[in-house]
């Protein structure tokens, strides 16, 4: 027997939460398939839980555009909701003069964003907040934050099953076929089922490409290869004398190891990038002995022995270690042709921050 529904979202990621949410409070009976036996169990809750101002991507971007606008969405939705968060703000620093340059084009980078909010600060007024911190100079972001990224994900998949949305986990999707009238959906595990839709939201995440590849009907030039880039992260032993997060200036494949907190007052360090073949989620101790000295050019008092291995989560990218760093990839019928087909491709940082306003830019390309 085929059931009939509105929309399927394949992933109850935080993005795929977000898209359910969307599609539901528009009246749309959706159904939102997760392999996992929970919700969010990858690269959502797997990561720093900042909530990002904008800062970093290039001007026009999707990235800049939805970091943005889903900044001032998620505040506004977290508190709403009654989701934990903090807007305790970030550092984001040059350890010597000749990085300064690098500190103003990154103001004016998110100038161009729409972020206007950025302070610069001396070395002095930067130590004058936080007195451990090395810093000839330093950008203040006033709009960074943090969030409990499960309590976001419970509210969004509240919210969507207030409005409808049905959520069955351990359905992995066995194959989809494009019909004219929409998708028709194999679904396995304990009760196997099949699906037909019109609207397909294709918001796997790591698996992402994977999923593009079982639908029948979309040409493989369409669905691109992910590489995997495997972030560690550290935590200290006690608590760090800082109240803001602290970032240094960008390096090729991420952010660097910075100095972000939990909602509890933790400090945990990282990520680092290891690129990777398969998903493991393993943490060698080993890797914590590169990340004494990158986090010591800021905060020169960590104390040998102090970073224990945490946990690390593994990021989606539409390219490799000698590339560009790529934009969100939302790949709609203007791509591959088929109508009512969504593909969220290379959805990583600063997915978490956007995912609202990527539920709605989703919503927007399928003119709903």
């Amino acid at each position: 027997m085929t059931e009939k529904v509105g929309a399927v979202v394949i992933g109850a990621g935080v993005v795929g939460l977000a898209c359910a949410r969307a599609l539901a409070r528009r009246g749309i009976e959706t159904v939102i398939l997760e392999a996992n036996e929970a919700i969010g169990l990858e690269t959502s809750s797997r990561n720093s839980e900042v909530i990002h101002a904008g800062l970093y991507y290039p001007a026009g971007s999707l990235k800049a555009r939805l970091c943005v606008a889903g900044n001032r969405q998620l505040y506004e939705f977290c508190a709403t909701h009654h989701v934990a968060h903090r807007r305790c703000g970030k550092l984001i620093v040059a350890t010597a003069p000749d990085q300064e340059e690098k500190l103003a084009a990154l103001k004016s980078r998110s100038a161009q964003n729409g972020v206007d909010d950025l302070q610069p600060l001396t070395g002095a007024e930067a130590r004058a907040l936080e007195p451990h911190l090395a810093a000839s100079a330093a950008l203040l972001s006033p709009s960074t934050g943090i969030v409990d990224s499960h309590g976001l994900m419970l509210a969004l998949l509240g919210e969507a099953a207030a409005h409808g949305a049905a959520l069955a986990l351990k359905s992995p999707l066995l194959r989809a076929e494009a019909r004219a009238d929409g998708f028709l959906l194999e679904v396995g595990g304990e009760e196997p089922m099949r699906l037909a839709t019109g609207i397909l939201i294709n918001s796997a995440g790591l698996q992402a490409a994977k999923v593009a590849a079982t639908i029948a009907g979309i040409e493989p030039r369409h669905v691109p290869a992910l590489r995997l880039a495997k972030g560690n992260y550290f935590t200290l032993a006690g608590r760090a004398p800082f109240s803001r997060l602290v970032y240094p200036l960008p390096e090729p494949g991420g952010l660097g190891v910075h100095l972000t907190l939990d909602l509890g007052g933790q400090a945990r360090f990282g990520p680092d990038v290891e690129w990777v073949e398969a998903i493991d989620y393993a943490v060698d101790p080993r890797r914590g002995e590169r990340f004494y000295a990158e986090v010591r050019k800021y905060w020169p008092g960590l104390a040998d022995g102090a970073l224990q291995p945490a946990y690390c989560g593994i990021r989606p990218k539409l390219g490799g270690p000698q590339d560009a760093a790529a934009d969100f990839m939302v790949q709609s019928a203007a791509a591959h042709g088929l109508p009512g087909l969504i593909n969220l491709f290379g959805i990583e940082s600063p997915g978490l921050t956007a995912s609202l306003a990527l539920a709605e830019h989703v919503c927007d390309e399928l003119a709903l």
